[in-house]
């Protein structure tokens, strides 16, 4: 008998379109001879609507929907309200894969959701999708490990208001140039690089548009690396390597999704033991941060000292053409359709 997956894409956050593409890849690549599917898509402005094929989610027409379709919270009746008008149907179902970036899908708040109406999900918990999200808070905890991080100071958004003090306490600490980022966001959005003091203003004023927390951090020169892991609360598995090449000066947002440029390589050229000391690294992170079901690491291999930088992680990856995650398992011989297979039946295995 088969079982019923609903696939949520979109979202309130500043990585709705890129949602969107990935929710596509993801639903086009269920295995349609084990899953039914239902599509769930959460507008900018946070309403949920049922959507009724995946060439609606492509051509964007899913936005102009009239049924309303919610997670029940309900435990004894673990599925989906379809509301349309004054009719209310329910639609049983037995896993969630949520393909939400960034704010409201990536931080642990849907991922409550999913726990209250214990209904098995896709990817990590509350707890490592929260802190995950957080890079301030990733920092912390990344720090017990003795894994190497960029320098780093935290400015608080009600701060900004002695912007003099914000700047002095940064270049107390630091050296320009600098990256700003929000504590919270995904896909680069509010990150900049600061040169000089007047640059550093505006990016942190620009990142206290997405966050009331701000990463200031240490430029690290180096190589861009990412490693993919999957695992199951006891066992982890990590991919091989691949390598960002940034067609701007970092890898920002246009540079990432519209700057043709920007291209990845898959099992790049590295120092002896560099491979392994990355895959190591992510596994340990992964765990430290209790993660479960997938997750990407992102690190830098820096100039000069080839010393391995941890950077971030994320732990709702991209599955569009350009994603890594999917790419990287690829090349291990895993194919987006045993992926995404995988994935799902790693979902129950939660409890």
């Amino acid at each position: 008998m088969k079982k019923t997956v609903a696939v949520i894409f979109g979202g309130q956050s500043s990585e709705h379109d890129v949602s969107c593409v990935s929710g596509a890849t993801v639903i086009r690549n269920i295995d349609g001879e084990r899953y039914d599917t239902i599509l769930i898509g959460i507008t900018k402005d946070g309403r949920w609507l049922a959507v009724d094929s995946v060439e609606s989610l492509e051509n964007g027409s899913w936005k102009q929907g009239k049924t309303t379709a919610i997670v029940s919270p309900d435990r004894s009746r673990k599925g989906v309200l379809l509301i349309d008008g004054e009719k209310t149907t329910f639609r049983p179902v037995d896993v969630i894969f949520p393909v939400l970036h960034g704010l409201y899908g990536e931080d642990g708040t849907i991922q409550g959701l999913f726990a209250l109406a214990g209904i098995p999900y896709v990817g990590c918990g509350v707890l490592c999708s929260a802190i995950s999200m957080d890079k301030l808070y990733t920092k912390v905890v990344v720090d017990t490990l003795g894994i190497r991080q960029a320098k780093f100071v935290a400015v608080f958004g009600h701060e900004l208001a002695d912007m003099d003090a914000c700047v002095a306490r940064v270049e107390e600490a630091l050296s320009y140039p600098v990256f700003v980022k929000p504590s919270n966001a995904g896909s680069s959005k509010g990150v900049n690089k600061a040169h000089d003091r007047k640059e550093l203003v505006y990016a942190l004023k620009e990142a206290s548009y997405h966050d009331r927390k701000i990463l200031v951090e240490e430029t690290i020169v180096g190589r861009e690396i990412e490693c993919a892991v999957m695992g199951d609360g006891i066992t982890v598995d990590a991919s091989g390597v691949g390598e960002i090449l940034a067609a701007d000066e970092f890898y920002s947002y246009d540079a990432k999704y519209n700057n043709e440029e920007s291209r990845t390589v898959i099992g790049p050229e590295l120092p002896e033991g560099k491979e392994e000391e990355f895959r190591d690294c992510a596994r340990r992170i992964f765990r430290a941060l209790d993660g479960f079901g997938l997750s990407r690491v992102d690190f830098f291999l820096e100039k000069g000292t080839d010393e391995v930088v941890f950077n971030e992680i994320n732990t709702l990856p991209g599955f569009t053409s350009i994603s890594m995650y999917p790419m990287l398992w690829g090349a291990k011989g895993i194919d987006k359709k045993t992926l995404i297979t995988k994935l799902i039946e790693l979902a129950p295995l939660r409890k």
